[in-house]
């Protein structure tokens, strides 16, 4: 993987970790707006995550970088998008894009953080789904826990 830079997220906390990853996986569109991307394609997905946070765990890792792929790799790769129950055929705002895709690791990832003692924060997830295309996604404030 090529070293990539990445949007900075402005924070008040000690440390940030940010772990690449990628994921081949396919997905459609269930809408007549997408266009060709309404028949079954594949991507090769690069995935960044921004974690933050005041404190170590008891191994000195904010969070352990093997575990964050484990959330998002061994959950999505070689999958079809369509196929997990976390997106939808009917609603709009589940279909499997790459905004939708995004907030989704978001979510899966901070409820993994959010049961850890030193308390960590997914402050972005950033998602490349071409090579001229990317998503980056940022929960708004009152998101942060």
């Amino acid at each position: 993987m090529l070293q990539q830079v990445y949007p900075q997220v402005q924070h008040e906390y000690e440390y940030e970790l940010n772990k690449d990853m990628q994921f081949a996986a396919a997905h459609f569109i269930p809408n007549e707006a997408a266009g060709n991307c309404q028949n079954m394609h594949g991507h090769t997905y690069f995935v960044n995550l921004t974690i933050a946070g005041d404190e170590l765990d008891d191994a000195g890792f904010l969070v352990n970088f093997s575990a964050l792929k484990k959330m998002v790799h061994g959950q999505f790769d070689h999958t079809v998008l369509n196929d997990h129950p976390q997106f939808s055929q009917n609603d709009p705002n589940r279909f499997p894009t790459t905004e939708v895709l995004a907030r989704t690791i978001y979510e899966m990832v901070q409820q993994e953080l959010d049961r850890l003692p030193n308390q960590p924060k997914c402050l972005q997830v950033f998602v490349r789904e071409t090579p001229t295309s990317y998503v980056v996604y940022r929960p708004k404030k009152e998101k942060q826990r």
